[in-house]
């Protein structure tokens, strides 16, 4: 099949381009992908979780929503406690601020309770309209900042201005120069590693001009889709695509050029070495591009929707760029031929004892002992994820420095950790009656007992409880003792406070345990899910596309069982640089699903490549040995090459000075090194050879077909003769 679409191809190449210079202009008029994210968190969760209810509840009763706020955090220059005159001052400062008329403050307010009990530290509370991630409250961040810093003057007090508005824009410029600087390296490292394999200007910018008309219309179809289903997107989704595209379609572009330059070299003409390579190569990426696609759309599964929103995106961009691969990409190359390698004449003639042999030969002569050893260094990098920590720490991933990051810290010198973000217990009533407010006071009380719960945070009256406008809904705000993100916090929010406040509350209630602990809490839940069912389902699904594909049922058991070991490898490896050399408190709790997409997933296509490889040679007539030295030579090349590129790529992601960005650029990197360079190098070849035949059980796919013998001449001679060592 892939032969005649080959032909069909390289021989239309105007017509093809055509076709995506139409998509092209069209993904400019449809809806930008950018407009349709979410940022609220806890609208990707299911409505049975806890922390949706009261957040509902908060809406219906209170209009409360999961609106912006920030917090001027005051303290004095000599570090002494506050005196009248200071609270006095802050007091003006809350009534200049609500009669300032900035743009999208509600209300300022401060007072005794907002001050800390050791005097050290007062705060005053600003309501802010519209969504923590609306861009327009930037200028509002910085006109409180103006504000607070005119009105305090003079003074012998300082302040910084924190909450979530302000971390927004403290962390846009990190986050701003991190893209910018990954970007670039990024570009860098394509462009350059491309420039050195193929020594050619042109092969080294045709993945970025590829990639650059995938991720438009791919940007294009993923909005259009979006918008048709009502669907939530992760705001995450449009990096993580670009990512991805640049990834896997550098990748296909590397190996297409491999198999159009090895043709080149067996003395096929231009044209026939094209089709020759689409016929080839196209199987592959279609395989490949079918695991990638399977993969992601298991995330579909996820109870999370932060998670499951990702899915279908990904795998849009996926199946535009494997389209592009065998359509778009030879298109182009059939129009500029050999030139695609120019200057360059390496293309004309084949390396003579090159590594990739010498590795093929060792391969081919001791498998045994390549598997052992390949294995096994897998084995020993595993071990580390029994000392694996999740980490829900959203603000300990943010920049050190910034003001906003200094007023937290300001915080901690009179209150609890969990001062910026109270857990809010609500309390309804079941028939609608009036809520008793002593029975409300006492319940409060209660819930200061629960281990890990600091203290009350009164209301503006002073009372434990604000009661709605209605009488019947009331919110009790607690100080945690920990970090709002802390697992500790989540224990006592997810667990422990919801246990006592729904044993405890008054009769003819109901109480509902809300806030950002609670919110991560039942993310933590959804998440831990998730990992249990996504990775079986879509391990489970890229087996069937391999059994296909190869049409054996013993492959396919090794090669996700040397992807899983990949996996775990990975995890535990970045266990090991970040909690035991780094010394962190856990790994992101996001990273392992991001591991999963880029490690198993876009990891996978380096083993379908390599097995292909393997079992082409085997039909070419080579015994199990030999197939394995020449699929690594021959395929070898091409996997190094496609993963030291991808790997590179994240690898910038280390320069980004963001803490979960560095924790992804070296996750993600280490893991496509050990997928490319070990796995599918050595495990994967050396596993196959000691199976022989067995490994293609029950089929015959080492065995050559007679509407699919190949017309290649033997490439035999190309390794030395492997034989059995003696003993």
């Amino acid at each position: 099949m892939f032969s005649r679409f080959g032909r069909l191809i390289v021989l239309n190449p105007w017509k093809v381009i055509a076709v995506w210079l139409v998509l092209l202009v069209g993904s400019f008029l449809a809806p930008r992908l950018a407009d349709q994210v979410s940022n609220d968190q806890a609208s990707f969760l299911p409505s049975s979780y806890e922390s949706v209810q009261a957040q509902e509840l908060a809406e219906r009763a209170f209009s409360q929503g999961n609106g912006a706020s920030a917090t001027i955090v005051i303290k004095r220059v000599d570090t002494q406690p506050l005196t009248e005159g200071d609270a006095a001052r802050v007091g003006e400062l809350a009534q200049a601020l609500n009669t300032a008329g900035i743009e999208r403050v509600t209300s300022a307010a401060t007072g005794p309770q907002a001050v800390s009990p050791n005097k050290q530290v007062q705060l005053v509370s600003i309501v802010l309209s519209g969504s923590p991630a609306d861009p327009k409250l930037n200028d509002t961040i910085v006109s409180i900042r103006d504000k607070t810093s005119s009105m305090l003057k003079g003074s012998e007090l300082s302040y910084a201005v924190t909450g979530d508005g302000a971390f927004l824009l403290d962390n846009q410029e990190a986050f701003d120069n991190a893209l910018l600087v990954v970007s670039i390296v990024t570009l860098v490292l394509v462009v350059g590693l491309l420039l050195v394999i193929y020594r050619s200007p042109v092969a080294a910018l045709l993945p970025v001009v590829v990639v650059g008309v995938v991720s438009a219309v791919s940007g294009a179809a993923v909005a259009l889709v979006v918008r048709a289903f009502g669907m939530q997107v992760d705001p995450s989704l449009a990096t993580i695509l670009t990512v991805v595209l640049y990834g896997v379609g550098t990748d296909y572009i590397v190996f297409l050029l491999f198999r159009y330059r090895e043709r080149l070299r067996a003395g096929d003409s231009p044209k026939e070495a094209l089709t020759a390579a689409v016929s080839r190569v196209g199987e592959v990426i279609a395989s490949a591009a079918a695991a990638i696609v399977i993969a992601f759309g298991a995330l579909l599964l996820a109870l999370f929707g932060g998670f499951r929103s990702l899915g279908p995106g990904l795998a849009i961009g996926v199946i535009v760029m494997a389209i592009a691969a065998v359509t778009l990409v030879p298109a182009i190359v059939s129009l500029i031929g050999p030139k695609v390698f120019w200057p360059s004449k390496s293309w004309q003639r084949a390396p003579r004892g090159s590594i990739f042999q010498r590795l093929g030969t060792f391969t081919g002569r001791r498998p045994a002992l390549v598997a052992v050893a390949s294995g096994g260094v897998l084995a020993v990098l595993a071990l580390g994820v029994f000392g694996l920590k999740i980490d829900y720490d959203q603000i300990g991933q943010l920049p050190k420095g910034t003001e906003s990051a200094r007023g937290l810290e300001d915080i901690k010198l009179g209150f609890p950790a969990g001062a910026l973000n109270p857990t809010t217990v609500y309390v309804r009533s079941d028939a609608g009656q009036p809520l008793d407010p002593a029975a409300l006071d006492r319940f409060a009380q209660s819930l200061t007992q629960v281990s890990g719960v600091g203290s009350l945070m009164p209301g503006p009256t002073g009372a434990p409880a604000t009661i709605s406008p209605d009488g019947t809904t009331a919110r009790i705000n607690l100080l945690l003792t920990t970090s709002s993100y802390s697992n500790a916090a989540l224990d006592v929010a997810g667990d422990d406070l919801r246990r006592v406040a729904h044993a405890e509350t008054p009769p003819g209630t109901t109480a509902l345990v809300g806030g950002v602990s609670s919110l991560f809490a039942d993310i933590r839940h959804a998440n831990n899910r998730d990992l249990w069912v996504i990775f079986p389902v879509a391990g489970a699904l890229i087996a069937v596309i391999l059994g296909l594909l190869l049409r054996s049922l013993v492959a396919p058991v090794y090669l996700m069982l040397a992807v899983g070991l990949g996996f775990v490898a990975t995890l535990g490896a970045t266990v090991l640089a970040f909690q035991g050399v780094g010394d962190k408190q856990g790994l992101s709790f996001n990273l392992p699903i991001i591991l999963y997409l880029f490690v198993v997933a876009i990891g996978t296509d380096y083993n379908i490549l390599m097995i292909a490889r393997l079992r082409e040679e085997a039909r070419a007539g080579n015994d199990p040995r030999t197939a394995a030295a020449l699929g690594i030579l021959h395929g070898g090349p091409s996997v190094a090459a496609a993963g030291l590129i991808l790997a590179g790529t994240f690898a910038s992601m280390l320069f980004a000075q963001v803490s979960f960005l560095t924790e992804m650029g070296f996750a993600v990197s280490a893991g496509i090194v050990l997928s490319a360079f070990i796995m599918s190098l050595f495990l994967v070849p050396a596993v196959t050879a000691l199976l022989g035949h067995t490994a293609w059980w029950p089929g015959h796919g080492d065995r050559g077909r007679p509407d699919s013998v190949s017309t290649e001449p033997s490439s035999a001679s190309q390794v030395e003769p492997v034989t059995t060592p003696a003993g």
